[in-house]
């Protein structure tokens, strides 16, 4: 087995804190399990890495509960979700698994927002970005609509005119237009302008 750095043993202090569940003194719950399945955490570093959890550890019902140890539901999200959160919570260089990164990609960016991690949210859109092709644009175009997200959004409503004759012919685009009425007319406004542009000469064959 090999033997940890100087270096190595303190960048994982965190990790070993988090995994031993040394002096945890608060539970994190996703919505869909019990309590037998929360993550021990620790209240000082979700305080120092989120000001809206330490609002909720703040709030008159945790002050005034006599548990040793409360609970936190992120009702939003699943056990997994949680754990990649905690992951990139107690990690000291702002980093996260790429793997998590990729599988969770959509619900971290949703919660890096609702808990007001700015840095998670950064490593979620890009992975967002880099993953748009013509099957998924349109869903990641709502996604950037809340929260409004102008990087997200501009990535994806380009995607979406570059591809536009499959998008257009496929059955998730006609729900996109009941759904999303507004945006629909931008795409579309947007590509005939494209269209117009880009449109070639009957005599020349060059764009005029």
């Amino acid at each position: 087995m090999a033997t940890q750095s100087n270096k190595e043993v303190f960048l994982g202090g965190f990790k070993k804190l988090l995994n031993e569940k040394w002096q945890a003194d608060v539970r994190l719950k996703a919505g869909d399990s019990d309590e037998s399945a929360s993550i021990f955490a620790h209240k000082l570093v979700l305080v120092a890495r989120s000001e809206v959890f330490k609002n909720i550890l703040e709030s008159d019902e945790f002050k005034a509960s006599a548990k040793l140890v409360e609970t936190v539901t992120l009702s939003e999200m699943k056990h997994e979700e949680v754990e990649a959160l905690v992951e990139f919570i107690y990690s000291v260089d702002g980093s996260i698994c790429s793997a998590s990164v990729k599988k969770h990609a959509r619900s971290l960016f949703l919660a890096a927002d609702k808990y007001e991690i700015p840095l998670l949210r950064d490593l979620c859109r890009n992975e967002l970005i880099s993953s748009l092709n013509s099957s998924n644009a349109l869903s990641i175009l709502e996604l950037a609509q809340i929260p409004f997200d102008k990087a997200l959004n501009d990535a994806a409503f380009t995607t979406i005119l570059t591809n536009m004759n499959t998008i257009a012919s496929c059955d998730e685009f006609k729900l996109f237009v009941v759904n999303h009425p507004n945006l629909a007319v931008e795409i579309m406004k947007a590509y005939v302008t494209r269209a117009s542009i880009t449109k070639k000469c009957g005599y020349c064959g060059r764009s005029c």
